[in-house]
């Protein structure tokens, strides 16, 4: 009698390719509806950049590339195919979008951000036509969740889960427009955020969940609670009555429970049998989840449509994220024209710990949780993209740390920065400057006299004030997934860097 089932980030069968996805979830789905009420569950996961569990997918540029595109309609076509990919899982459901306004780098989900103006985020909310497609019901669509509701992005010193302190209407201004289009878009689900609106836990926030989201904007799909997030409202561990009292009448439909799903059950039983919660409460949860069950047609087709598993990883897929890491460069420094890069009769000497690692280009929620550099999943990085574009009368020589440049090249490419996080790890309050391995293979590279231009793969803007003025060419990169030859197409000239700074550089 579970109603939903979720795999965390690096939650995932073995082998982790996608017939063991698809045997899973089609066994959880027969044993759901083995039970004696015979309805299907809907199975969840954080395909948040590409279905990005599941080994051999197409791993997209994270959201904070996405807006520097400003291309809507390449953000729809991405849905589509996450959503092609997931299906070929069997999985119903993603947590995806997050529509988040960041307004502060030190957050570490940043790069889960499309933007710090809501109008980027808004404009975006395109991926979720994509993922849902012009019904539920339609083959190669799945339930699209618009998150963190609300105000995650905002939070005093851009602390993950922290609080955000702000009047109704500087929230209403900053990071309620794109889960108002989120809702006109009809986006299936919404997920509240751990964060805090001055001093009171989203999750037992009653007048931003069930007077705006569900009366005022008319969101009538499933409000959803993040990882054990009721269980934060107190700020102790482990759920009590009052937790869960205060959350599902606050407006929440369905409860995220990873871990103590009997008690949270037994707890919630008691609050209904005492009169806390009350019937027409449970009715109106239950309403919505069994409708979008009803929508997506789990009680017709509840197993894996597996005529999409071969999407996942397909060439198709791969071409659009080639093409969406090429929208998404922004050129920021080109000092004598170094850019673009002769394609042939010339030198290049690439260095960076970036250069020639997937896991790092790729960032956090890549096959794990928190993500993690080397060899994680098959893909081209940015090395062997520079490989690939240049004409074979180039040479292309490579080395992590810089050693063994010399005047002989023409141009040496750092491609540096960040090596992968998420939430909570990610945060950065002490300062967003590079690494003493960047800073010395950068003084390296300098040292031979040779022009430098820097790829800068990160998942926000970095602190480079101090070397800037050291480099000949500039290009954030930021996080661009399993397509490195993207970023070739563009250090090459075969396509104009087009994208625009999502953030503010300071």
């Amino acid at each position: 009698r579970i109603g939903s089932v979720l795999s965390g980030g690096g939650s995932a069968p073995t082998p982790n390719n996608p017939a063991s996805w698809a045997d899973m979830y089609d066994g959880f789905q027969e044993r759901a509806l083995s039970g004696p009420l015979g309805i299907p569950i809907i199975y969840g996961i954080d395909a948040v950049h590409g279905h990005n569990n599941v080994v051999g997918a197409t791993i997209f540029p994270h959201n904070i590339g996405l807006g520097a595109t400003r291309d809507a309609e390449l953000v729809r076509d991405i849905g589509r195919a996450v959503a092609e990919e997931v299906s070929g899982t069997g999985i119903d459901w993603d947590f995806a979008p997050c529509l988040c306004v960041a307004r502060n780098d030190r957050w570490g989900r940043t790069y889960e951000s499309f933007g710090e103006q809501p109008e980027i985020a808004t404009a975006m909310t395109t991926l979720i036509t994509g993922l849902q497609g012009d019904s539920l019901s339609e083959p190669g669509s799945v339930l699209a969740t618009a998150k963190h509701y609300i105000g995650d992005g905002g939070t005093t010193g851009g602390d993950d889960q922290g609080n955000t302190e702000l009047d109704e209407a500087q929230l209403r201004a900053v990071h309620l427009p794109p889960f108002e289009e989120a809702v006109r878009r009809g986006v299936g689900s919404v997920m509240i955020s751990y964060s805090s609106w001055n001093g009171v836990k989203m999750h037992g926030q009653q007048h931003l969940i069930t007077d705006v989201l569900k009366n005022e904007l008319g969101f009538t799909g499933i409000v959803v609670s993040d990882w054990a997030g009721v269980d934060q409202i107190d700020g102790e561990r482990g759920f009590t009555a009052d937790e869960v009292r205060t959350a599902i009448n606050a407006g929440i439909d369905m409860v995220m429970v990873p871990m103590d799903y009997v008690r949270f059950t037994e707890l919630l039983t008691a609050e209904v049998t005492a009169g806390r919660v009350t019937m027409d409460r449970v009715d109106d949860a239950n309403r919505r989840i069994l409708t979008k069950k009803f929508e997506l047609g789990l009680f017709e087709n509840p197993l894996t449509d597996r005529s999409f598993t071969g999407t996942i990883g397909s060439a198709e897929h791969r071409d659009l994220a080639r093409a969406a890491v090429r929208e998404s460069q922004v050129l920021l420094k080109n000092e004598g024209n170094v850019l673009p890069l002769a394609k042939s009769s010339n030198r290049i000497f690439v260095a960076g710990k970036n250069a020639d690692d997937i896991g790092n280009q790729s960032g956090g929620w890549t096959i794990s949780w928190q993500g993690e550099s080397g060899d994680t999943t098959p893909g081209t990085t940015i090395l062997q993209g520079i490989r690939d574009v240049a004409d074979p009368s180039t040479t292309v020589t490579y080395s992590a740390d810089g050693s063994g440049i010399d005047d002989s090249y023409q141009v040496a490419v750092a491609v540096i920065g960040e090596t992968p996080y998420a939430e909570g790890v990610g945060d950065r309050p002490s300062g967003m400057g590079l690494d003493q391995a960047d800073v010395a293979t950068l003084q390296t590279l300098r040292d031979s006299g040779v022009p430098v231009v820097v790829v800068l793969v990160s998942g926000r803007p970095l602190d480079i004030s101090a070397q800037l003025s050291t480099w000949d060419g500039l290009v954030a990169a930021w996080l661009p997934g399993t397509e490195g030859a993207g970023v070739a197409d563009v250090l090459f000239g075969d396509h104009n860097p087009t994208g625009t700074l999502p953030m503010t550089w300071m």
